[in-house]
């Protein structure tokens, strides 16, 4: 892994280059990395559960004792709760309800919105794999086997590329990097197979370069419109943005200030 990584300015050219800060050499830990992303995606589980009143709102008071009135005792017939339909005089018309194993009976053990989708992670074992899904960035042999189409991995932007704030300027910025087959890659999107083409998730798509910027600035919103590029802070970054579906080595780009804040010792 290269210790230098270019520095590139709006227009594409070559300014200088910096030495990768010693989060770039961490070792490459797939499971840690892994652990990391499904503890966040599981908090952005949204609860489902049954209403604990379903399959229970019919009247089922039947007595199962010897020459009591409106009994299953001695029908011949089993005692499961039923409700009653009609009637004339002792002989009633009623079908099973309530119980599991009836038409519209409750379900034995139904899915509980109480439920805590949510996986817990150390601290340190979360930043272990941020520093882990950062390092694997730079690698090329990780980044290509994601997939991804690039000239140069892991690239850094100067600071004046933060204020980009059309989604054109920063197309053009992409395509002078080498971009160009990455986002020709990502725009094209499949239709999922299955029901969850009436759910409104129809189409799928593939996952493109992450940008890590210093602040909040118009780069945010103008990348934002991108098919697969997504923009993060560096102070908010995650393992799920970097390492997509477990999986590291998402081509990443920085710019200078946010590669400064990582020399500073985040996420140490």
């Amino acid at each position: 892994m290269a210790t230098k990584i270019n520095v590139y300015a709006k227009d594409g050219s070559k300014q200088s280059s910096v030495d990768l800060p010693l989060v770039f050499s961490e070792r490459v830990r797939e499971d840690v990395i892994s652990r990391a992303v499904l503890a966040h995606y599981s908090r952005e589980r949204q609860a489902f559960g049954s209403s604990p009143l379903a399959g229970k709102k019919h009247s089922v008071d039947l007595s199962k004792r010897r020459r009591d009135y409106r009994g299953v005792y001695g029908h011949g017939i089993s005692r499961v709760p039923r409700k009653i339909l009609s009637r004339s005089g002792t002989r009633f018309n009623w079908v099973g309800a309530f119980s599991p194993g009836c038409v519209g009976g409750r379900n034995a053990h139904p899915p509980k919105a109480e439920k805590i989708w949510e996986q817990k992670i150390n601290k340190k074992e979360r930043r272990l794999a941020i520093r882990s899904a950062i390092a694997a960035t730079a690698d090329k042999t990780v980044v290509a086997a994601r997939g991804h189409l690039f000239k140069e991995v892991s690239c850094v932007l100067d600071d004046a590329c933060e204020a980009l704030a059309k989604t054109s300027e920063v197309l053009s910025l992409f395509e002078v990097l080498g971009f160009g087959p990455e986002l020709e890659r990502v725009a094209e999107r499949s239709i999922r197979a299955g029901r969850g083409t009436m759910r409104g998730r129809r189409y799928k798509t593939k996952v493109g370069p992450l940008v890590v910027v210093s602040k909040n600035c118009p780069l945010v919103k103008a990348a934002s419109g991108i098919s697969g590029v997504e923009v993060v802070t560096v102070d908010r970054l995650h393992a799920a943005a970097l390492a997509p579906g477990c999986v590291p080595g998402r081509l990443t780009v920085w710019t200078a200030s946010a590669m400064a804040k990582l020399k500073e010792g985040l996420f140490v």
